[in-house]
């Protein structure tokens, strides 16, 4: 089976009349993004982002939207240990929503929020937090999992205009990265987007003054400065390489 939205098998909306005797058990780990080597991020997740993972631009045409690096090949998260734990300071919002997520409608303005229901912690035994109560209501955990919910679809949103900005300032340009692994492997990176520095300081003025108003300049330097993160990364994963040799 496809996998939807990169790690769900199976989203389908949560309901009381299908859902009313399962629980979710959760225990912290990340084996489901073992194959996952970018995800998408939030703009208010730039900064603690910035500190360790590489902030690019990814997609096509005038769909675009920020990612971070977690491998240099596809199909490797060097985030992700042998035990599924994650192996950073920082854990991208799009997993630790897992295994919700919201369905958005062609119209963009209905939101219904699914599970998958191939995720292993999924349980009618009452392991974990249950969905609803003995009554059919929300618990306070699917509230709590709806607010976080509607949380990462409003800054999505603000996301995406911050990407629209990018766009129509053409402050955009194709990028790639090449770097030697251990035993002397190179692999590439292509196919992602970054911002022109050049281009992003001759902004007239008065674009330059809104957009540090917006705090849309500060995700351009924060972005800029995580490119520096790709190295680090490089070293990180050619150490695993030669102590699993």
């Amino acid at each position: 089976m496809a996998k939807q939205l990169m790690i769900y098998e199976r989203a389908v909306p949560i309901s009381v009349e299908a859902h009313k005797k399962w629980s979710v058990k959760t225990d912290g780990t990340y084996g489901f993004a073992k194959d996952v080597n970018s995800v998408p991020i939030l703009a208010a997740e730039f900064a603690p982002s910035a500190m360790e993972y590489t902030i690019i631009f990814a997609g096509e045409g005038d769909v675009v939207f920020p990612s971070v690096i977690l491998g240099m090949k596809e199909g490797e998260n060097a985030c992700v240990n042998e035990d599924g734990t994650w192996d950073g300071r920082y854990v991208p919002a799009y997993f630790r929503r897992y295994p919700f997520v919201f369905a958005v409608s062609d119209d963009q303005e209905t939101f219904t929020l699914c599970i998958d229901e191939e995720f292993s912690g999924l349980n009618k035994t009452g392991k974990g937090e249950r969905l609803f109560d003995a009554d059919g209501e929300r618990t306070q955990y699917l509230e709590n999992v709806l607010a976080f919910s509607t949380e990462y679809q409003a800054q999505f949103a603000r996301t995406q205009a911050f990407a629209k900005r990018l766009l129509s300032l053409d402050l955009l340009e194709p990028a790639q990265a090449q770097f030697n692994l251990a035993g002397g492997e190179r692999t590439q990176l292509t196919g992602f987007k970054t911002i022109n520095r050049e281009k992003l300081r001759n902004l007239p003025a008065e674009t330059l003054a809104e957009m540090a108003k917006t705090d849309e300049l500060e995700l351009c330097y924060l972005h800029l400065q995580s490119l520096n993160n790709l190295t680090p990364m490089t070293q990180r994963i050619s150490a695993r390489q030669t102590a699993a040799a």
